[in-house]
């Protein structure tokens, strides 16, 4: 392995099989496990475990002590905080194998998910959403939804460049760091420019 063009920490353990892009940083005690694929430019803190077939777009940030299921997949620019952990089988068993019943899960681009959280199986979390940290996720999350508490309620919006949104009587909002314009309409919020 000595003709990457990643770095790994020598004690992360990178199984076989592991497609893993250019400028991405693996830390202490991390372990990739068979098939899984990482994009260019992610981080990967300190005791994470990414399970097989896992797949990370580009500049995903994963901090310490977190734990990636088989059956996620995280789009561009996706931020995992400290600790927090996706499912991957509804009903649990000890003594149960339920390999085949992997539910998948759809992290879209520029999702934040705060420390601690935990995202249940099979509930995508649309683009640009944020997840407040300690925030059990039970349910399906719109594009630029705030989302707190367990189990998670949605009680506003965000920007891309992660501010709250307050929307004025034209239905319109103006994110105070980019400038950028954002439109609701039935509850379904989309970026309408500067």
């Amino acid at each position: 392995m000595m003709d990457k063009d990643y770095f790994a920490h020598e004690t992360a353990i990178i199984d076989e099989g592991c497609d893993i892009g250019e400028g991405t940083k693996i830390w202490h005690f991390s372990h990739l496990m068979s098939n899984c694929k990482l994009g260019s430019n992610c981080n990967v803190g300190q005791n994470v475990v990414i399970s097989p077939e896992v797949v990370l777009g580009d500049n995903v940030k994963v901090q310490n002590n977190v734990s990636i299921y088989t059956g996620v997949t995280c789009e561009d620019d996706v931020f995992l905080g400290p600790s927090m952990v996706f499912t991957n089988v509804m009903n649990p068993r000890s003594a149960i194998n339920r390999r085949g019943e992997y539910l998948k899960t759809t992290v879209r681009k520029g999702v934040s998910i705060g420390a601690n959280a935990t995202i249940v199986c099979g509930n995508n979390i649309g683009q640009f959403a944020f997840i407040g940290a300690g925030s059990v996720v039970t349910k399906e999350v719109p594009a630029y939804a705030l989302l707190v508490g367990n189990p998670a309620k949605q009680i506003g919006w965000m920007s891309e460049f992660g501010h709250r949104l307050e929307f004025d009587t034209k239905s319109e909002a103006t994110c105070e760091e980019s400038g950028e314009k954002y439109r609701i309409d039935n509850n379904t919020v989309n970026k309408i420019g500067q």
